[in-house]
């Protein structure tokens, strides 16, 4: 099998040093939609937009936490003792961070990863990897990602869990739609996930699809950054955590229709593709905010 549970949960955790300023910030905030709301006049000139792509105003999304370094955390655990998996085989199947402290827009860490849970669920083994980063101050954030791999389960091992969230009858406090531009996952993967599956029509088709899909941690992003400009008053220093499972596919050129429930600290969030009959893409997602 190429996943051998009992090494990849007994290995070392992977250290890695990294290092991002504002432009690697500025790329990521781009590659997620800032400046090109429609709703707005003038994106560009926006001074909430200006917050994600001006260096002179800029704040960082907790979510820059999933490409910070390039992606190298998230590389590693990949190619952690015991997993050896055929990329056209994998899909991320959910996200979670959490922050420690607002994230600085130049900074350098020091990174652990491991392999943290694997679950068999039959048809697929489902990878958990837990990123740590700290710098000289302290802890900074923690990072899980459950990565899907079709074709390796039927182990034995644990299912783990469902993690199907049921949302409130009525309708959301905030509905927001947000355009997927046709480039948007090329400029996307600038910032590190290199995954033919979001650019190569040939690989795409291997893993299943038509066409190249959008990142999901690209959609984490925009449904974060929507959150962020509707209920928070546009401060991403107010985000603790966020967590969202992947339940569906992106093409780049949809409309994604972002609806949110309000309550507390935490915002509910549910994100479906407009053109696919209001498809789910992005479900089980909370907000924790100050």
């Amino acid at each position: 099998m190429p996943i051998d549970a009992e090494k990849a949960l007994a290995a070392e955790p992977r250290t890695s040093h990294i290092s991002w300023d504002h432009k690697d910030v500025q790329l990521y905030h781009l590659g997620i939609g800032a400046g090109a709301r429609p709703d707005l006049a003038d994106p560009a000139v926006d001074p909430g937009e200006l917050s994600y792509t001006l260096e002179s105003r800029l704040q960082v999304l907790p979510s820059f936490a999933t490409v910070a370094g390039a992606g190298t955390a998230m590389a590693g655990g990949l190619s952690a003792p015991g997993v050896d998996i055929d990329l056209a085989a994998v899909l991320h199947g959910g996200q979670s961070v959490r922050v420690h402290r607002p994230l600085p827009v130049k900074g350098s860490a020091v990174t652990t990863t491991k392999v943290a849970a694997v679950y068999d669920k039959v048809k697929a083994a489902v990878l958990v990897l837990r990123t740590e980063a700290a710098d000289e101050d302290g802890p900074l954030w923690t990072n899980e990602s459950e990565i899907f791999v079709r074709g390796e389960g039927g182990f034995g091992g644990e299912r783990g869990p469902s993690g199907r969230g049921v949302y409130p009858a009525i309708a959301g406090d905030r509905v927001v739609e947000r355009p997927v531009r046709p480039d948007q996952a090329l400029l996307y993967r600038l910032s590190g996930d290199w995954n033919p599956l979001h650019a190569d029509p040939g690989f795409a088709a291997l893993a299943g699809f038509d066409r190249p899909i959008l990142h999901g941690l690209c959609t984490y992003g925009m449904a974060l950054k929507a959150v962020t400009d509707t209920v928070l008053g546009g401060d991403a220093s107010r985000i603790r955590s966020y967590r969202a499972r992947f339940t569906g596919v992106v093409f780049p050129g949809e409309t994604l229709r972002i609806e949110m429930w309000t309550g507390g600290n935490e915002v509910r969030v549910d994100v479906r593709a407009v053109e696919r009959n209001n498809a789910t893409v992005l479900s089980d997602a909370f907000v924790e905010h100050s």
